[in-house]
């Protein structure tokens, strides 16, 4: 489809075509969106039996004494949602293979 040789008037032209479409094209057609700090380390999952489920990482997790967790983990999700979250319990989740910690699931309340 192309049988010009590089370094013609018609090859710069394309060129720059792509160039001025690289620098110029909105990021909104390519649904490019901002990315959020440390959004990794907290995912929501679907609610279960009335409850909201959210997988954290374990260092998340693993920062707050066993005794505070609850209310620490409570206080970030209020602070990153903007809603209140009472957070019921958290239970650990371990690799089926090796038995290493891989995450937290944590129940809350709306």
């Amino acid at each position: 489809m192309w049988d010009y040789q590089r370094g013609v008037w018609q090859y710069d032209v394309i060129c720059g075509v792509i160039l001025l479409f690289v620098f110029f094209a909105p990021s909104q057609w390519f649904r490019d969106q901002p990315r959020i700090p440390n959004a990794a380390e907290i995912t929501s999952l679907p609610a279960h039996q009335g409850e909201l489920e959210f997988w954290f990482a374990p260092g998340l997790v693993d920062n707050i004494p066993e005794g505070k967790r609850l209310v620490e983990i409570g206080k970030i999700m209020t602070r990153r949602t903007g809603k209140r979250c009472v957070m019921t319990h958290i239970e650990p989740v371990y690799d089926a293979e090796e038995k290493e910690l891989v995450a937290y699931i944590g129940y809350a309340r709306p």
